[in-house]
């Protein structure tokens, strides 16, 4: 963990350098308030924390400085005391040069701080508070509780003394420090704790708190008290609690700045909108030089339905394949067959890939090593590119977008349908596990759009080859005592100073509910209607049944006979190898002990949904897809389903259906194959109006009055095997 702090000096209302062997980003600014400001910082690197700072300082135009640069940090971290000796030891080295007894100084962290006003609001809140030095105050105490009761009691307000943030006079800052001796890796929070608590020492500096965060804003242990204020086209945060707009907000301890820090002070308002999203880019669109390679990590830790979908969703991104390679990691037996298809017909396109299976028994944290040194050890490899199998990538540019951006760290954002369910967290709770940020569902439902700093991501990402080399490099990056492999990543990728950013400026997918997902069956992705009813019904209803209902796209073959498209192909397959894997198909006799009474007058070979398991989903499927039409075609009519069966018809079995009345109030009859191809002759032919339906088209539905008025036969197979899913619709 690296701290920096920065400084900035005004003189007779000029901004001037100092130390100019420094290291400095410099603008220009005059103030019209009395008196010399200068800011002090220490840097031991750069980082993504310290590169939003510099943005806000600039937008309010600070002349930034840096100390401390090519030192190795010893001060610790936020997580572990003691720490932060090595801050004290260059401000009170700074401080020496220092000989105007008429100069401010602000002393504050900048990795996870950034400015919500300039200069002359700071100083003037300063002056307002009637002390030489004023620290932020914090709600919680660190790192000594048994310091509590020798604070001093307030009557409004923050208690405790927060050393992140404190701006006072040269002379009384010198005097605070001049007893300084500690080593860098001892406390700064506890020497100056001491200090504040001391009644004498406090009264001769002449020190008080922010208590009601007018200057400083400290959020551990204080989010709840933080929101959002935009105005006239800029944004800050206000206290709700104490009324008061804050100039500095800092995200210390395990509370970082996140949410807050995608607005302030103008990142994103609603008159502008993302202001950032355009900046920096990589764009790959006319590229006269060879795409970068990236390894796609694809990670397969449990049952999951539509695996077969996923690796269509991979061949169709429009990344170029010769520069990518795969790192295919499967922990499920069940998915072998899943894996081995795609690879046979498909490994060739790509770079390179390497597979591990289940027979290797090698558990996911050590996995996701693996995949990480895949890319690190490639010379050639410039990102990585993780994904789990529950993802389902709808945006075939999703890539392409992600590397454009140029982010060392990146996800798209990756809902569930009809929930606030994503792949990220807009904010952490004090105790590092979920929390939910201001502008999440904003974000989530699109009201907001842009790219976002979060501090939890999960099922996909894209982050840079060189982060893995360097901030990422440790092998125990998925590893915790107490927190899951995921949270521990993350945690570690945060601690580490590399942001994570999600963008939903697209709709880039999903990701699948794999809970109750069962492998029982030959195709049981056909199960999935309630579970994943957007990607069941992309895999198996049929490309123009939208136009049914709403284009009115039905045809009318014979009189009082509906014709819609309803299957895909891949459900009418399915629907057929699930039952011929069953194989009970039933003998065509009258006796039946699968319908009440027992007795089946027009038999047929067949197998009934609720002999597989499927009634509940046939159901499903009926209420959702058939009774929007049949409501339609046949007003008046409360659709209730009673049977559901698939036949079977053969030349050497049972080739045709003796004419009959239907035990229905109508039918509904899917045809699963396709005549001409799988089977020559059958249809169906309504005999009182001598009208017949000689070529029934594969997934189409033939729906048609039962008892009463369309007496009908089923017309004789002559060669091959034909298949129909017959279901009875009673009001």
């Amino acid at each position: 963990m690296f701290f920096l702090f920065f400084f900035l000096y005004v003189y007779k209302n000029v901004l001037i350098e100092l130390w100019p062997n420094s290291a400095y980003i410099k603008t220009v600014c005059v103030f019209s308030v009395s008196g010399d400001l200068l800011v002090l910082t220490v840097a031991t690197q750069e980082t993504d924390g310290f590169r939003r700072f510099l943005r806000s300082a600039k937008h309010f135009n600070y002349t930034i400085k840096v100390l401390g640069r090519g030192e190795t940090w010893r001060g610790g971290d936020y997580m572990s005391p003691p720490g932060g000796g090595q801050k004290v030891r260059l401000l009170k080295s700074a401080l020496e040069d220092i000989q105007d007894e008429n100069r401010v100084i602000l002393f504050v962290d900048s990795y996870d701080v950034i400015f919500s006003s300039g200069p002359r609001e700071l100083l003037k809140k300063f002056q307002q508070a009637k002390h030489r030095v004023v620290f932020s105050a914090e709600t919680l105490i660190w790192p000594d509780r048994h310091l509590e009761d020798k604070h001093p009691h307030v009557r409004e307000g923050k208690r405790f003394l927060g050393a992140g943030g404190f701006i006072g006079y040269a002379p009384n800052l010198k005097k605070m420090l001049s007893d300084w001796s500690g080593a860098d890796s001892d406390s700064d929070q506890l020497h100056f704790t001491k200090i504040y608590i001391n009644p004498e020492k406090r009264k001769s500096i002449n020190i008080t708190l922010d208590n009601k965060c007018r200057l400083f804003q400290n959020l551990h242990g204080a989010l709840d008290e933080v929101v959002l204020k935009f105005e006239d086209g800029r944004v800050r945060a206000r206290n709700v609690l104490y009324d008061t707009l804050p100039v500095i907000i800092h995200g210390n301890g395990p509370t970082k700045i996140n949410y807050l820090g995608n607005y302030i002070p103008n990142l994103w308002t609603f008159e502008t909108g993302c202001t950032i999203c355009n900046e920096n880019l990589r764009p790959l669109s006319g590229l006269q030089s060879e795409y970068p390679v990236v390894v796609i990590g694809i990670f397969i830790q449990q049952p999951t339905p539509f695996v077969t979908v996923f690796f269509e969703r991979l061949l169709n991104l429009k990344y170029p394949k010769n520069r990518l390679q795969l790192f295919i990691y499967n922990q499920e037996s069940h998915h072998e067959p899943h894996v081995r298809t795609f690879l046979e017909y498909h490994e060739s396109e790509y770079q390179g890939v390497k597979l591990i299976g289940p027979e290797e028994d090698i558990d996911p944290v050590t996995s996701r090593n693996i995949g990480f040194d895949m890319c690190r050890d490639n010379i050639d490899c410039e990102y990585f590119f993780s994904v789990d199998v529950d993802v389902v990538l709808k945006n075939e540019d999703t890539l392409r977008i992600l590397i454009e951006l140029n982010k060392p760290f990146i996800a798209p954002m990756m809902t569930k349908p009809g929930l606030l369910w994503t792949n990220f967290w807009g904010a952490l709770s004090a105790d590092g596990y979920y929390a939910r940020s201001e502008d999440y569902v904003d974000i989530v439902q699109g009201h907001r759009v842009g790219l976002w700093n979060v501090p939890y991501i999960s099922h996909i990402f894209l982050t840079k080859a060189d982060a893995l080399r360097t901030d990422l490099k440790d092998p125990d990056l998925f590893e915790s005592a107490t927190l899951d492999p995921d949270m521990a990543f993350c945690s570690k990728v945060r601690n580490k100073g590399v942001f994570m950013f999600v963008t939903n400026v697209h709709t880039y997918g999903r990701v699948l509910s794999t809970e109750n997902y069962q492998t029982n069956h030959l195709h049981n992705d056909l199960w999935q209607v309630f579970e994943n009813p957007v990607e069941w019904e992309e895999r198996y209803i049929h490309e123009n049944y939208s136009k049914v209902l709403k284009d009115g796209f039905i045809e009318t073959p014979c009189p009082d006979v509906y014709w819609f498209p309803v299957f895909t192909d891949v459900a009418c397959k399915h629907l057929i190898e699930e039952m011929e894997h069953f194989g009970q198909w039933s003998g065509g006799g009258n006796t039946d002990n699968r319908i009440q009474g027992g007795y089946e007058n027009v038999p047929t070979i067949d197998i009934h949904m609720n002999q597989v398991g499927y009634e509940k989903e046939w159901q499903k499927f009926l209420l959702d897809y058939a009774a929007p039409v049949t409501e339609k075609m046949y007003p008046g009519y409360y659709t209730r389903f009673d049977l559901a069966f698939v036949v079977r018809y053969k030349p050497d079995e049972q080739p045709a259906l003796r004419p009959h009345h239907d035990a229905s109030t109508f039918t509904i009859n899917i045809a699963l194959n396709q005549v001409g191809i799988d089977y020559q002759g059958g249809g169906c032919r309504f005999l009182r109006y001598n009208c017949s339906v000689n070529a029934p088209r594969r997934g189409w539905a033939l729906m048609h009055p039962g008892r009463l008025t369309h007496y009908h036969e089923g017309l004789p197979t002559v060669q091959g095997v034909r298949y129909i899913v017959v279901s009875f619709v009673d009001p």
